[in-house]
């Protein structure tokens, strides 16, 4: 799955766990934490896999949850310390759904879930170097299943519309401190 989707998909699962636990939308800044954890795997495997070559694919090391279920207790564990446990848990459940994702095709033979247990269980490497983003990008247009996240990211925006824009209001706060002329801008 590509960054739109495992964002849909995360934003969804955790606005589903906020309104069932806490009946009410998800906060600003949890939101924020939850789009990192829902792109972490990625943003860890992929250079560590295609541009410094020291693991076999792009899904594996940060994939796997004998790495990711630890890590995700640690921060939650921090963010508990800190008073913001919502933070950890947002984090969990977002690179937690992006592996569980990733894995789902193997119900259909679309994709070896041995990586969710790797080094535990060996993944094949790739063969000719890395794949190119746009070669993978132009592979996937015909899968339906990246067709799919498309649909999912209607759904995702239609819901996070009816939230009230969580994070949205962080993101703008944290430009106008970071980039105060271009505020001052915006209100003239």
């Amino acid at each position: 799955m590509w960054p739109l989707g495992h964002a849909a998909i995360g934003y969804l699962c955790y606005a589903l766990a906020t309104r069932t636990r806490f009946d009410r939308p998800p906060g600003e800044v949890a939101v924020l934490v939850l789009l990192v954890g829902t792109q972490f795997p990625d943003l860890i495997d992929k250079p560590l896999a295609w541009y410094l070559g020291v693991i076999p694919t792009g899904r594996t090391l940060a994939h796997s949850l004998l790495f990711l279920v630890p890590v995700s207790v640690g921060v939650y564990l921090l963010a508990r310390r800190y008073g913001r446990p919502e933070y950890g848990f947002a984090f969990g459940l977002g690179a937690l759904s992006h592996t569980l994702v990733d894995a789902l095709p193997a119900l259909w033979g679309g994709t070896d879930p041995s990586f969710l247990l790797w080094p535990a269980l060996p993944v094949e490497g790739y063969e000719s170097g890395a794949p190119s983003v746009t070669a993978l990008f132009l592979e996937s247009l015909s899968d339906p299943y990246f067709l799919s996240e498309f649909v999912f990211a209607a759904v995702a925006l239609v819901v996070w519309r009816w939230d009230g824009y969580p994070g949205l209001a962080a993101i703008r706060t944290l430009l106008e401190r970071v980039l105060p002329d271009l505020a001052a801008q915006d209100s003239n």
